[in-house]
């Protein structure tokens, strides 16, 4: 699911609020892969590069903990 909503963002252009947080739960639940942890990387540096725009109007994308973490 991870690498399906990231896909969608890399072929929009952006990531929706609906997105952001439908990540942050699959996250949340530890049901992912290392393949998709890797795809997130990309999406976030995507997003500090200004390839991929935010929808949230939140602050600065906040870094993961999960992303230093091995699975």
């Amino acid at each position: 699911m991870i690498r399906t909503i990231i896909a969608s963002a890399f072929q929009t252009g952006y990531l929706s609020v609906e997105s952001e947080g439908l990540l942050l739960q699959v996250l949340a639940t530890r049901c992912y892969q290392s393949d998709d942890l890797k795809a997130l990387t990309t999406l976030y540096e995507a997003i500090r590069t200004g390839k991929i725009k935010r929808e949230a109007c939140s602050k600065n994308l906040r870094e993961l903990p999960v992303l230093n973490k091995t699975h």
